[in-house]
């Protein structure tokens, strides 16, 4: 593991358990952009893994990037939600179980600009890498 991954790591578990504690308040924001924590199963530990990150709602659907920073490499919670897209989501104090799926090329051109809006370092990032960043789209599991 680099340095960057690691502090990317230890700063991910603070940020969770602040969020968690305070049910989304005061860390549930990064500037315009709205903060969720989506929950995976690690792929190859079988460990739930949790990871903020920013979204934009559409419709009843959650939409997240799966940016990495503009890194070549997919973040570890996408490739986890490849092999296992069934998904628990928190925005604020609620959870959520989700299906996660990666958005076709038309919802992504329909939606990239509303998530740039929201966080403009998004469009840095893509520029970044020759890697297409993905849009992920979490959409709302019915109770049965």
């Amino acid at each position: 593991m680099n340095t960057k991954d690691e502090i990317v790591k230890g700063l991910t578990r603070l940020h969770n358990f602040w969020y968690k504690v305070l049910g989304g308040r005061l860390v549930g924001r990064f500037g315009k952009a709205p903060m969720l924590l989506l929950t995976t199963t690690g792929r190859k530990t079988g460990k739930e893994r949790t990871t903020p990150l920013l979204y934009l709602p559409d419709g009843d659907d959650l939409v997240v990037v799966a940016s990495w920073g503009g890194d070549d490499r997919h973040p570890l919670w996408y490739l986890n939600l490849q092999a296992e897209p069934h998904v628990t989501v928190q925005v604020g104090s609620e959870k959520q179980a989700r299906a996660a799926r990666t958005a076709t090329p038309a919802e992504k051109a329909r939606l990239w600009p509303g998530l740039v809006a929201v966080y403009k370092q998004y469009e840095g990032y893509q520029k970044k890498t020759d890697r297409d960043i993905p849009l992920v789209m979490l959409t709302r599991e019915s109770a049965t």
